[in-house]
């Protein structure tokens, strides 16, 4: 195989590399939904709807009312969480999407 060949960037009108894009672009969409639910129900669910019932338990060690904790620290801290969460999930989904497109650009064009 030539180096050109190699460098070359996929062909976006084969339909097996518009697939490819598709799946990653669902699966890049349903990690942000998974993460931006997580995120609603401990900011506005924990901190403002179920805060008086998590008030009847203490954050260990410090005898802080839990939904006051979540209300004031803890929807942040599950927010850096979730950044973190996804910087990991989309290196693994950018990884696999690499190799994918490695594999068809190894294969050649559609038949």
């Amino acid at each position: 195989m030539s180096e050109e060949q190699q460098t070359a960037e996929p062909d976006l009108h084969d339909p097996r590399v518009h697939e490819l894009l598709e799946r990653y672009w669902r699966n890049n969409l349903r990690i942000m939904a998974g993460l931006l639910c997580l995120w609603a129900i401990s900011s506005f669910g924990c901190a403002i709807l179920f805060a008086d019932w998590l008030n009847q338990f203490n954050l260990p060690f410090t005898g802080i009312p839990l939904g006051f904790w979540f209300a004031q620290q803890g929807s942040i801290v599950v927010f850096v969480l979730c950044i973190l969460f996804y910087c990991i999930a989309m290196n693994q989904l950018d990884r696999k999407h690499h190799e994918a497109l490695e594999q068809l650009k190894n294969e050649g064009p559609a038949a």
